[in-house]
């Protein structure tokens, strides 16, 4: 070959390059086309790579440095006025957080451990008097006794006449959650707090129940717990009548493996779904379906009217075209997206990222508001950024790929838009749909756990039991049942309920919801 710059006839005819123009022109274009097809792949690949590397080390996080923000969306914030001099003055010292040791909680019993002095020492060693009690010094010590097995026996006084020796009288036995079953209500409350609550699996359980004497095996309390979920089911029942009458309902749902009948070494996919009712029917309701078909949320949600606020699953849409449900998009979701793709796109992400951060700080500003002033200041401070959202999604759009990373955050973006600006309507509706993921997320750490349901019958049992202690953890943060200090345990009221729920009124089930249980034990102020 040649060792001039340009190629020579021989040399072409060496390559197998043709003498036409036109030929050459369309190598070309055709050459160019595969380059840049091969650096999207490499890009798409680039990206999957960077967002396995975050899952698996990264922070779980999508917050950003706001310094970054700066550096590509100086043009989208507007910069704030430095603060005002003021002179400093010291804060007092009741305002003052400290770092020191929490205090103990006043409602948890106490044991009162007296310390005296010998009575070598109760003498004065001035004039020999005997010394008198002028008070004490006392300090409190935060202490744990492990929890104990112990058997309960039911004696049954048994009466009869003494003149006749006749009509014997037995007194009646107390209700039992398993009919002639070995458990008592409050170690079928541990076992599922354990598991449901605690994400213990039965088989850890089993280890340290026989340190405490008892040997129970794992499959003698999985049967427990199927016959935990039927006595809980018509409390669940009545909990999900309630939160049908909701305004709004948050859902999301997650894969749970089961193990498949006609392979037992082999799982199959089933989906647990969790349904979140608003503020005045504070129930997070779980449902198990064997796939992720549309039929599961269309059942459940059967004859609801309302908003409804979910991920863009395609299996909603048919309720949706219906008109009686309203959609309401997640802005996490959507932020999401532009997060994953500042591996390939940093520029137009950080423009985005620091749009939907603004959102977000309306969001902060509204926390304590009540709904109307919420929905107010929605219209005036999250609407104007909506607009500026909605532009700038339109002029990128022309020149996003449209399967890079950025370009499908854009797509996803445009065609939830009107879903995305729902909650602007009114002020109980969220700006995203992390009350649900948070719910979810308590079947995810038990499935690291536990690994699957042994069966579909097992799915279910997890979804009533789940419905239970999700909406007791869900309730020990409302501040409606937290006065006096208390605190929502699921253990508790797991107990009281199964020893009466066999045999409580059916007309009076509503004072089993948790809620109105807490109600109940919770003194007002």
């Amino acid at each position: 070959m040649s060792t001039d710059a340009t190629l020579s006839k021989d040399d072409c005819d060496q390559i197998g390059l043709p003498d036409d123009v036109a030929t050459l022109h369309a190598m070309i274009r055709e050459l160019l086309k595969s380059l840049r097809d091969s650096q999207h792949a490499r890009e798409g690949l680039e990206h999957r790579l960077d967002q396995l590397l975050r899952r698996l080390y990264g922070p779980r996080s999508e917050k950003i440095d706001p310094n970054q923000l700066l550096l590509f969306a100086e043009d989208l914030i507007e910069p704030e006025p430095p603060p005002p001099v003021v002179e400093a003055t010291p804060a007092p010292a009741a305002s003052k957080k400290g770092h020191g040791r929490r205090r103990i909680p006043p409602d948890l019993p106490r044991v009162r451990l007296e310390h005296d002095l010998p009575e070598a020492e109760k003498i004065c060693p001035c004039c020999g008097e005997s010394l008198l009690v002028i008070g004490e010094d006392t300090s409190e010590q935060l202490d744990y006794e492990p929890a104990s097995l112990f058997v309960c026996v039911h004696a049954r006084k048994k009466y009869a006449c003494k003149k006749c020796q006749d009509h014997v009288i037995t007194a009646d036995k107390p209700a039992e959650p398993i009919d002639k079953g070995l458990p008592g209500p409050g170690l079928l409350a541990h076992v599922a707090t354990s598991k449901y609550a605690d994400h213990l699996p039965l088989y850890r359980l089993e280890g340290i129940l026989s340190r405490h004497g008892a040997q129970i095996s794992r499959k003698t309390m999985c049967d427990w717990m199927a016959k935990v979920a039927d006595l809980l089911q018509p409390i669940t029942m009545r909990m999900r009548e309630l939160v049908l009458q909701s305004k709004v309902i948050h859902t999301d749902d997650t894969p749970v493996p089961v193990q498949d009948p006609s392979c037992p070494k082999k799982t199959k996919t089933g989906r647990l779904w969790t349904y979140l009712g608003d503020a005045d029917h504070p129930y997070t309701l779980f449902d198990f379906t064997p796939t992720r078909s549309r039929e599961g949320p269309e059942e459940w949600l059967n004859g609801y009217q309302g908003y409804l606020q979910a991920d863009a699953f395609s299996g909603y849409d048919a309720m949706f075209k219906i008109g009686h449900i309203q959609e309401v998009a997640c802005w996490a979701h959507a932020r999401r997206k532009f997060f994953e793709a500042k591996s390939t796109d940093a520029p137009r992400s950080h423009q985005m990222l620091a749009l939907v951060g603004q959102l977000y700080d309306v969001e902060r500003e509204a926390k304590e508001f009540d709904d109307d002033r919420r929905a107010s200041l929605r219209r005036e401070k999250s609407a104007p950024i909506l607009n500026q959202i909605d532009t700038w999604l339109d002029d990128n759009a022309r020149s996003a790929l449209p399967k890079s990373p950025i370009g499908q955050a854009i797509a996803y973006a445009r065609s939830n838009w009107a879903a995305l600006n729902r909650y602007l309507e009114a002020g109980y509706l969220a700006i995203d749909n992390n009350a649900a993921e948070r719910a979810i997320k308590n079947v995810v750490i038990g499935r690291k756990n536990y690994l699957f349901c042994g069966s579909d019958e097992g799915g279910r049992t997890a979804a009533t039991i789940y419905s239970i202690t999700v909406t007791c953890k869900r309730l020990s943060t409302d501040s409606r049942l937290q006065a006096g200090g208390k605190r929502f345990d699921p253990f508790r009221y797991l107990r009281d309920v199964l020893a009466t729920v066999s045999t409580h009124p059916a007309k009076d089930l509503d004072e089993l919801l948790p809620d109105r249980w807490a109600a109940s034990k919770t003194p007002t102020p």
